[in-house]
C-alpha cells in the first residue's frame, strides 16, 4: 500500500478551499489566502496541496515506527468522522470533550481508565458480586460519563507518537499540551487559526463535513500505508530467519541420517562378524 494520492479536483469538490467570514481572520493566515469573495476567505489550493503532502508523509512514516496516533475533533459535525477514522486504522481518538491535562497528566487519567474498566467489570459481573439494581444504575451512569470522555483511548497506554487535530482554535488546549510534550501535530487550519501553533499545518476548510470526510480518509490510508510497511519489513526479517533455521534444521536432520547410517552399517559388521566366528 502507497501513500495516497489526492487532486486538486478533489480538494475543490470537497469545499476545502472555502475558508471563515472575513471578519473571523488570522493574519497569520494571509500566506494561504487566495482572496475575498462574498466576505469569505478563500484558500489557495495551490499551498494546501503540498503541505498536505508533507502531513500525509509525516503520519505514514509515524506509524511505519509503531507509533500511535491520536484524533482530536470535538466539534459536532466531525466527531463521528473521526471516529470512525480512528477505528479504521486502528487508532485513537477525542471527539466529545478534551479534559484539561488529558496528555499532561497522563497518570491521572490512566486511574480514571481504571476505574472505568473496573466499573465495567463489576456491572458485567453484579450477580456475582451482590450489587442492588440501584447500585449498578449508578455505575452504569458513571461509566457512561467516563466512556464519553475516555472511550477512544482506552487502549492507548501512554501518550501518542502525532496528533491530528481538525480546528486548532477549538481545540487549543490539546494542541498545546502537545506542544508541551512535543508531540508532532497535523492540524487542518481554517483562516482563523495560528498555523504557527502546530508543526504540520494544513491550510483548509474546518467546518464543511465533505472536507473533513476527505483529510480523514487521506489520514487513514496514510497511517495503513505506514503500519503495512511495518508489517512488511517485519514479515521479511521474521521469513529471512525462518529460511536461517530451514537451514539449520535440514543440516540438523542430514547429521541425525548420517549418523544413523553409521550406527546401522556398524551393527551389521557386527553381526557378521558374530556369524563368521560361530
Amino acid at each position: 500500500m502507497a501513500l495516497p494520492k489526492f487532486t486538486m479536483q478533489q480538494l475543490m469538490e470537497a469545499g476545502v478551499h472555502f475558508g471563515h467570514h472575513t471578519r473571523r481572520w488570522n493574519p497569520l493566515m494571509t500566506p494561504y489566502v487566495y482572496g475575498v469573495k462574498d466576505k469569505i476567505h478563500i484558500i489557495n489550493l495551490n499551498k494546501t496541496a503540498p503541505l498536505l503532502y508533507r502531513a500525509l508523509t509525516a503520519l505514514e512514516a509515524v506509524a511505519a515506527a509503531g507509533g500511535k496516533v491520536l484524533f482530536v475533533a470535538t466539534k459536532h459535525q466531525a466527531k463521528d468522522i473521526v471516529r470512525d477514522a480512528a477505528e479504521r486504522c486502528g487508532q485513537f481518538y477525542v471527539n466529545n470533550r478534551w479534559l484539561g491535562g488529558m496528555l499532561t497528566n497522563w497518570t491521572t487519567v490512566s486511574q480514571s481508565i481504571r476505574r472505568l474498566k473496573k466499573m465495567e467489570n463489576d456491572i458485567a459481573n453484579a450477580d456475582k458480586l451482590g450489587l442492588t439494581k440501584k447500585e449498578v444504575g449508578v455505575m452504569t451512569k458513571e461509566v457512561e460519563k467516563l466512556r464519553s470522555v475516555f472511550g477512544g483511548i482506552l487502549e492507548m497506554h501512554g501518550v501518542p507518537q502525532a496528533m491530528i487535530v481538525i480546528d486548532v482554535p477549538r481545540e487549543m488546549n490539546a494542541v498545546r499540551e502537545a506542544k508541551i510534550l512535543d508531540i508532532p501535530t497535523v492540524a487542518i487550519c481554517d483562516t482563523n487559526a495560528n498555523p504557527e501553533m502546530v508543526d504540520y499545518p494544513v491550510p483548509g476548510n474546518d467546518d464543511a463535513a465533505r472536507a473533513t470526510q476527505l483529510y480523514c480518509d487521506l489520514f487513514v490510508d496514510a497511517i495503513l500505508s505506514g503500519i503495512e510497511k511495518r508489517l512488511g519489513g517485519a514479515a521479511a526479517k521474521k521469513a529471512a530467519d525462518d529460511m536461517d533455521n530451514a537451514d539449520e534444521i535440514e543440516a540438523d536432520i542430514k547429521d541425525k541420517e548420517a549418523k544413523q547410517k553409521s550406527k546401522a552399517s556398524e551393527a551389521r559388521a557386527e553381526r557378521r562378524e558374530k556369524k563368521s566366528d560361530k
